[in-house]
């Protein structure tokens, strides 16, 4: 019998943390409603949320309600599994991590030269190796099945509104086509565990931009996602049933700047668990990414450099690296 538990199935360096007296700082955040541009994806229109936002909420996407209640509810009671039950049966090629959203090529967790820890854990499911994950558990057979569903949904949608941006950006079709790499796609199942006792702020994940060309972000009913914009931070209300999707890195520079990657952090709740499952796609490993802005370079190379500064300095830097 798999072990179920509510705050063993947190792993021990949260226990250990969570257990200290003192309450957590306040800080400041602009609590409003964003009003992120809404995207209909049956009726794109996606300029102004490209260049001057970097993000929208993507709305009749073709995803039935039933999925999205299904995902979250397998994601959650593998998550409330015990630490040692999610060490034992997540294996190979799917990957558990906790501390750090950083990971190596293979999911494993990258060693930061920052001190920093990321109040989360979550799964790392490669897509294109889905079918070679056949575990005996139901509860994980049945999530692995959801999982297969989701990711025909999110890579339909992802090369759609890819193809729209190219469109508008009036990018060579051929020339375009490898920079959103099918077989590239990830999920990151993400469960960012209650903060209330550790002195000091705790945090989810850090100020960030992602890496990917997009970012797709189905969140439950527990705010926490922030965006940077006009220079203050501003909190991303969840609403049922929608999407979230970012522009990432590698659209920023296919566009030559023309839209913007979003900054963005993640913030736990004092009392509340908040769960987000992420699909991530970017180019083909090897094609050449060619901009005024920066110097040619390919996706494995700009990955390899995110890794090396984590690894040395404690933080991605990004894009500035390319920089002509």
């Amino acid at each position: 019998m798999v072990e179920r538990s509510n705050v063993g199935s947190y792993p021990p360096v949260f226990r250990q943390l969570n257990s200290v007296g003192a309450q957590p700082k306040s800080y400041s955040v602009d609590d409003s409603q964003v009003p992120v541009p809404t995207v209909d994806l049956e009726c794109l229109s996606l300029g102004e949320a490209c260049e001057n936002w970097g993000i929208f909420r993507l709305v009749n996407h073709g995803i039935p309600c039933t999925l999205f209640t299904k995902l979250q509810h397998h994601a959650k009671m593998l998550f409330s599994l015990s630490f040692e039950s999610k060490q034992a049966l997540i294996t190979d090629p799917f990957s558990y991590f906790w501390g750090t959203p950083a990971l190596t090529s293979s999911g494993a967790a990258l060693k930061s030269a920052s001190p920093n820890m990321n109040w989360l854990e979550g799964l790392n499911v490669p897509l294109s190796q889905l079918t070679q994950f056949q575990p005996q558990d139901p509860l994980l057979h049945s999530f692995r099945l959801l999982l297969e569903e989701y990711g025909r949904h999110l890579s339909r949608i992802a090369t759609t509104l890819f193809q729209s941006m190219a469109k508008n950006l009036h990018l060579d079709p051929e020339q375009s086509e490898p920079m959103l790499e099918e077989s590239t796609g990830f999920i990151r199942v993400y469960r960012y565990p209650p903060h209330h006792s550790m002195g000091g702020e705790a945090w989810g994940m850090i100020p960030h931009t992602d890496s990917s060309v997009l970012s797709v972000v189905n969140q439950d009913q527990v705010a926490g996602l922030e965006i940077f914009k006009d220079n203050k931070w501003l909190l991303v209300d969840p609403i049922p049933n929608t999407l979230i999707v970012h522009i990432g890195d590698m659209m920023q520079a296919i566009s030559d700047d023309g839209y913007t990657s979003v900054r963005h952090r993640v913030r736990v709740k004092k009392q509340e668990e908040r769960l987000s499952i992420c699909y991530f796609v970017f180019p083909a490993e090897d094609s050449v990414i060619h901009s005024s802005k920066y110097k040619p370079f390919t996706y494995k190379e700009f990955q390899q450099q995110v890794q090396k500064d984590i690894s040395t300095i404690g933080y991605k830097v990004g894009l500035q690296r390319f920089k002509v």
